[in-house]
């Protein structure tokens, strides 16, 4: 079974995620999606971030009844932060049947290098990279494992929804119905 790996905070999810997901799914050979909820990225501040519990709840509702496209909370139980070489060799432990990709923005990818092991996942992982306004993909270097994806662009944002709900603004078709509606009720991201 071929899993891609779509790492991220998810701070909250958005409908850019999701649509980004199921056009790799539906625009590659991958059989699913696994949206895995990073509990702490190395590189992000964690003074913001609504506990990890929390987002994976509003993940699950967001993929409900989706049978290809997952939340996963992998690395839950590894050590914090979260470093995608260690989840990827906890994976290849725990499935040995299984082959693994990863989708990036191409704002990620051109910071792999950065990565703890960036250049052993660059050679070893197909990447599928959509593109992020700012970052073009021609502004990467070239490696057999990229793949490169159209995915629609819609320039949403995590913080950008976050800042909306401070300044009580409405989300609303930002995000799933859902997500939107567990956002008001709970309170998130006042």
């Amino acid at each position: 079974m071929k899993i891609g790996l779509f790492f991220g905070s998810f701070n909250p999810v958005h409908n850019g995620h999701l649509i980004i997901a199921n056009y790799t799914l539906e625009h590659s050979e991958l059989n699913q999606i696994w949206m895995v909820l990073s509990p702490q990225n190395p590189f992000k501040q964690n003074q913001q971030l609504l506990n990890e519990y929390q987002r994976l709840y509003l993940m699950q509702i967001a993929v409900e009844g989706e049978q290809h496209i997952k939340a996963v909370d992998i690395e839950f139980s590894l050590p914090k932060p979260s470093y995608t070489i260690n989840t990827l060799a906890y994976l290849e432990e725990k499935y040995p049947n299984y082959e693994f990709s990863i989708i990036m923005g191409s704002d990620s990818a051109q910071n792999i290098k950065k990565w703890k092991s960036g250049d052993v996942i660059f050679k070893r992982y197909s990447i599928y990279v959509y593109d992020r306004p700012g970052f073009e993909l021609n502004q990467m270097p070239d490696n057999e494992n990229i793949i490169r994806t159209k995915a629609p662009l819609l320039e949403i944002s995590s913080s950008m929804l976050r800042k909306m709900i401070k300044e009580k603004k409405s989300i609303r078709y930002y995000v799933p119905d859902s997500v939107y509606q567990e956002i008001i009720k709970a309170g998130y991201y006042k």
